[in-house]
């Protein structure tokens, strides 16, 4: 790994790799490091990414894999030195979707009815995901981050960003992951089963299911309102065009979820209104 300090800070990605190895998840080895000049040598954990093995015949293998190394993280890593997942940066991330993906690549002009309906849908998801347990979130565990792997699988990557935050997280990313997509009864089968199963582990998800899946979904709009934003960045400032055809998934994920949820119905009215929200939405065949 190349990364000059300039651009890149190695340590978080140092950090976090050694605690979640202590717990026993198989994350890239530091082998050799040298901090100033921006060099780490580690382990490489393969070139088999679950978003290309992912059918319907792999899926409960690989998602319960997924699920247990989840249930370690969170039962078991070491939270203390990780950035709080607090409602500064829940905002934040959600503003991105208003200014990158409503703003500059739609170029829709909001009025001031539009603005407030996305203010009271941002504050009715931050709320819902500070109310959750806190446990330790890698915050981008999907199919482009997990490796499939001969032992301990999945091999776990890009967890430098890691925060102490909302129990569901992880979850819904991997469940609800950006570049592939499930029916919602199966998805809330393996949210049940999942909470089931690290209840009895000693995770804090809460002892109401129905409460638990309600954080779920709404921990899923927020997180795929950033997402549409990034991807609609990553075009815009960074060159990259490839994200914009996740988009019309991701943007269904929001439009569900919110017809089901009064206090996210003006969201979801408005989500269902912009120009690319049905096209391409099925996403990878699985």
């Amino acid at each position: 790994m190349d990364a000059p300090p300039a651009k890149e800070d190695c340590r978080p990605y140092v950090r976090v790799a050694r605690a979640f190895r202590a717990v026993g998840l198989n994350v890239p080895e530091i082998i050799a490091e040298d901090l100033a000049q921006g060099f780490l040598l580690v382990s490489d954990l393969g070139d088999r990414l679950y978003l290309d093995a992912l059918n319907d015949r792999t899926v409960e293998r690989l998602y319960g894999d997924a699920m247990q190394a989840l249930q370690r993280l969170q039962r078991d890593a070491n939270t203390a030195g990780l950035p709080p997942y607090d409602a500064s940066l829940l905002h934040r991330e959600m503003e991105l979707f208003r200014e990158w993906y409503l703003g500059r690549h739609l170029g829709i002009p909001l009025a001031a009815r539009e603005h407030a309906v996305l203010d009271r849908a941002f504050e009715c998801l931050a709320a819902a995901a500070l109310e959750q347990p806190r446990v330790a979130v890698h915050r981008d565990y999907h199919s482009r981050n997990l490796m499939v792997t001969a032992a301990n699988n999945p091999g776990i990557l890009d967890f430098q960003d890691a925060v102490v935050g909302p129990v569901t997280y992880d979850l819904v990313s991997l469940l609800r992951d950006c570049y592939v997509a499930w029916p919602r009864e199966r998805v809330e089968s393996w949210a049940h089963e999942y909470r089931g199963r690290a209840n009895r582990a000693g995770v804090p998800v809460g002892e109401d299911a129905s409460r638990f899946l309600r954080w779920f979904d709404l921990m899923g709009v927020q997180r795929h309102l950033k997402a549409i934003g990034i991807f609609a960045r990553l075009n815009l400032r960074d060159g990259k065009p490839n994200y914009l055809r996740d988009i019309p998934r991701v943007l269904a994920y929001v439009i569900d979820v919110a017809a089901r949820y009064p206090q996210l119905g003006e969201l979801g009215e408005l989500a269902a209104g912009l120009p690319t929200a049905t096209d391409g939405a099925a996403g990878k065949p699985v």
